[in-house]
């Protein structure tokens, strides 16, 4: 068993979905981006919005509120994409808007409730902090095997 405290703190980015707040970890993070019409890929998953530019690099792009079971983004002008490394590889996720940056020690870091849903493998820890509740993101888990050898 390994003490928490001595383990350098998290810094983390969060975003929303809707009312709900996310984080990753901040070096996963390569640059947030406006909102760019992808182009659709032929029976790709539902989560997956296409794929974009960038750069002369062709990036998927992921709705993230669709991967995570919330429904589906209509994108505007207002959301963003933030482009994660992962693994190696470049993909985008579909947000509707970055919050901040912030660090936390790792004692905030409780473990998901286990309900038996699969879908939580998505969850790597809450973080509990200023009256609000932020679900951090385990990418390797949001992003399937098909899209990391694609990107």
């Amino acid at each position: 068993m390994t003490d928490q405290s001595a383990e350098p703190a998290l810094e983390l980015i969060s975003f929303c979905i809707g009312e709900q707040e996310f984080c990753i970890d901040v070096k996963t993070v390569r640059e947030i981006r406006g909102w760019t019409p992808a182009t659709p890929i032929p029976h790709a998953p539902s989560y997956l919005r296409g794929v974009i530019n960038l750069r002369g690099a062709i990036m998927p792009v992921i709705d993230l509120r669709n991967r995570l079971g919330l429904g589906f983004t209509v994108p505007e002008t207002r959301h963003v994409i933030v482009v994660v490394e992962c693994q190696d590889r470049l993909a985008g996720i579909l947000v509707d808007a970055v919050s901040e940056t912030f660090t936390v020690s790792r004692d905030h870091l409780q473990p998901a409730p286990d309900l038996g849903v699969e879908e939580l493998r998505f969850i790597q820890a809450i973080i509990s902090m200023e009256n609000r509740l932020i679900t951090y993101l385990r990418m390797n888990d949001v992003f399937p095997a098909v899209i990391r050898e694609a990107a």
